[in-house]
């Protein structure tokens, strides 16, 4: 069993002193404004959104957030000027009472072939003429409006009434990505409470733990302080850290292997708090191989992070990044840096090698909210080291959001 770090109990000192006051008006309104504002930026009179993440950013309102991101059950009507219109699904329409960013609820009309089988093509239909309707109403004719994840056939039903249909996911990510005071007291209060787990989850690291027991205390500390869902299960020991991306499994944990995770959580008020950390199970030393690989994915976050100041753009970024060594170059993660908010989001900032393929470039600005990721493993190496930090862009440089320690052992550190 770990030593009790003193910063842990000021962590659980500020997560008790956040309750649901932080889930406000001012932060609900804000939203909704910064979202419209990127509407005008992009010439959209309309949005309708289906991904549950972006109809809470929109309105506050949460419902079955992970059932809601695979079936199309409710959504939310947004324009430029005029009502927000919350489609609902069956039974729940008292979920938005006393949300000032939702001025009608309506049943929603679920266009999935679960929910009408051979009747799709009229419910799509019978979607698209409500929407239109919406749309004639508070925007007009002809009109561009945005539209995300739902049956092909109703965006060409829509379209074939005169509108312009774009994808509305860009004026809603760029929304996302500049975070108002109030969303970053949320930020911040969701890292508080994932450390808090994160914690517990290390205490419970021993030689013949399984992954999966051990993936469940984070879970478990997330729902206890009314956090949503972790949104991946990327946590993983000894052979299964390389390479990444591997899942909680029911192998047992042994002594002296790494064990890393991604926490990758929703937290409380339905904000990301997103930092990796790799551990070495047991009490014993670690390799050679374990330290070095540790101290590059140390040296590579630290060296990035000090890149990303406002005004910088992120090819320049690409440019200036921490060299990967040639042997784990092939294992490099795929971004050096992400947004993060509700989930992760824009931007994208990837390696100097990546950019011209499939990257693209943009500029860092003050209060984005980003991650910066490093993974270290040999391709065909035994293990590998996943570290990352959750960052705040200032006005003048960066605040770091996680605070969780790194393992001393590993880093070389340790008396």
């Amino acid at each position: 069993m770990l030593p009790e770090q003193p910063y842990i109990g000021d962590v659980e000192a500020a997560a008790r002193a956040h309750s649901r006051e932080l889930d406000t008006p001012e932060l609900r309104l804000g939203r909704l404004r910064r979202l419209r504002m990127e509407m005008a930026r992009q010439d959209v009179a309309a949005v309708v959104l289906f991904d549950p993440v972006n109809v809470r950013y929109a309105t506050g309102a949460r419902n079955m957030q992970v059932f809601m991101a695979r079936n199309p059950a409710r959504y939310a009507f947004v324009p430029l000027e005029g009502p927000v219109v919350l489609f609902e699904f069956t039974g729940a329409h008292h979920l938005a009472d006393g949300l000032e960013t939702v001025d009608e609820v309506r049943p929603a009309t679920t266009v999935s072939a679960v929910a009408a089988d051979t009747h799709l093509d009229a419910r799509a239909a019978a979607w698209a003429a409500e929407i239109a309707d919406l749309v004639r109403c508070h925007c007009g004719e002809r009109v561009r409006v945005g539209v995300e994840r739902i049956f092909p056939g109703a965006a060409q039903d829509l379209a074939a009434k005169g509108f312009e249909i774009v994808d509305a996911q860009l004026p809603v990510e760029r929304a996302r990505a500049i975070k108002s005071e109030a969303e970053l007291a949320c930020i911040r209060a969701s890292v508080r409470a994932t450390e808090i787990g994160v914690r517990r989850l290390e205490q419970a690291i021993r030689p013949g733990a399984s992954e999966n027991e051990v993936w469940a205390e984070l879970h478990a500390a997330n729902v206890a302080q009314d956090g949503d869902y972790i949104e991946t299960r990327l946590f993983a020991s000894g052979p299964r850290t390389n390479p990444w991306f591997q899942e909680s499994s029911p192998r047992l944990l042994r002594d002296g292997e790494l064990v890393a995770l991604d926490t990758d959580v929703v937290g409380p008020y339905g904000y990301y708090s997103d930092f990796s950390r790799t551990f070495l199970c047991g009490d014993g030393k670690p390799t050679a191989e374990q330290r070095t690989m540790y101290r590059l994915a140390h040296e590579q976050i630290h060296h990035d992070m000090e890149l990303l100041v406002p005004g910088r753009s992120f090819r320049e970024v690409a440019e200036k990044a921490w060299q990967i060594p040639d042997r784990f170059a092939a294992n490099r993660y795929f971004v050096l840096a992400h947004g993060c908010g509700m989930t992760g989001e824009y931007p994208y900032i990837l390696h100097l090698r990546d950019l011209e393929a499939v990257g693209y470039d943009g500029i860092v600005q003050p209060n984005m909210t980003l991650c910066v990721e490093s993974y270290i493993g040999a391709e065909g190496g035994a293990e590998g080291v996943k570290l990352e930090e959750q960052i705040l862009i200032t006005e003048t440089g960066i605040e770091p959001l996680s605070r969780y320690p790194f393992d001393d052992r590993l880093l070389g550190t340790a008396g």
